[in-house]
């Protein structure tokens, strides 16, 4: 069911039917009005009809100009009106390909839109920069608030944040705590965010900074970070390289994967073939090194300690740690028979 209620090409026909054909033949192709829906650029246009790129720019200006004046321009502003209404329902500042796409998937049908939006007084045009994308907004103090928000959320973020939709959302509301009340739910908060170029979602619907390679996802280390993140313990290098293929779609070798997760600091080796993430505090290195840390760190401590601080940090089997802490070259019992370094 179609979100509008008037027919786009009936109107375009209408409102540009006093145009002369020249002019009214650069507005159709430079809007991609016509039945293949290209947008035709100044240069194409102007080798058409053999006149410079500025001379084209002048006669679309110009033709713009005359279709605001014209009878059958005011006769269609209920149309406007209802794209203003919708705009406003959306969250009165909306992403350009959001608003487009939410009226009709049909390219034709979006660039008679768009066409409509260029026209209309009271949509104002934000052009894409480095923080947002191409939007539109139909309330100036609303497009100020969003933008504000939007700009404090990215600088709350630390560059490893990974957050859930959910709490994404929540967190940006709470940016937003002045905005109407009809504006306070999840789906224009997601709209809102969607308008953002410095923050935005991985493939698995986690919110954090684009910059990020948790993000913006790269290649195999990228998603192993992110395959193991969920699984939130130590992985085998093949049991990754199964979970990317299976989560993404995208078939892994296992040779490859192996590779990726030695190079990369994020990964830690915690036993054959068995990776673990640095961020959950797994440390590098052979089982006696490991003890000798921890008792550096952490004073004299019993056995079952040694075992389970060891078990936090590496996966060895038990018997392994136990076979290192007897080896009196490294390790000794004090006179409370707790270990210490020797």
């Amino acid at each position: 069911m179609s979100t509008i209620s008037f027919k786009p090409k009936q109107i375009t026909k209408n409102i540009t039917s006093h145009l002369q054909d020249r002019t009214r033949d650069v507005i159709m192709n430079r809007f991609g009005l016509t039945v293949d829906a290209e947008k035709k650029t100044l240069e194409e246009i102007g080798k058409k009809y053999n006149i410079t790129r500025e001379r084209v720019r002048q006669i679309e200006d110009a033709a713009l100009i005359l279709i605001k004046k014209s009878g059958a321009y005011k006769e269609a502003q209920t149309v406007f009106d209802e794209l203003k209404q919708l705009m406003y329902s959306l969250g009165s500042i909306v992403g350009e390909h959001d608003f487009l796409s939410h009226i009709s998937k049909d390219k034709n049908t979006q660039n008679h839109i768009h066409f409509y939006l260029e026209l209309g007084d009271f949509f104002k045009k934000h052009r894409e920069d480095e923080h947002f994308k191409t939007r539109w907004s139909v309330d100036d103090e609303m497009a100020g608030k969003v933008h504000d928000s939007l700009k404090k959320l990215y600088a709350s973020l630390n560059d490893e944040d990974l957050i859930l939709e959910t709490e994404m959302i929540k967190k940006f509301l709470e940016q937003m705590k002045e905005v109407a009340e009809q504006y306070r739910n999840e789906e224009i908060a997601r709209r809102w965010l969607s308008m953002s170029k410095t923050i935005s979602k991985n493939p698995l619907g986690e919110w954090g900074k684009s910059s990020s390679p948790n993000v913006r996802t790269r290649g195999v280390k990228d998603y192993a970070f992110l395959v193991m993140r969920k699984h939130g313990s130590p992985m085998h290098f093949k049991e990754v390289a199964d979970a990317i293929s299976k989560t993404f779609n995208r078939k892994t070798h296992y040779a490859t994967c192996h590779n990726e997760l030695i190079k990369d600091p994020r990964f830690v080796l915690v036993g054959r073939g068995l990776y673990a993430l640095a961020e959950w505090g797994y440390k590098t290195g052979i089982a006696r090194e490991v003890i000798s840390d921890i008792l550096k760190r952490e004073g004299p401590l019993s056995k079952d300690d040694i075992v389970e601080r060891v078990m936090k940090e590496r996966y060895f089997k038990k018997n392994t740690i136990l076979v290192n802490l007897v080896n009196s070259k490294y390790f000794k019992k004090n006179k409370n028979g707790l270990y210490v370094l020797a």
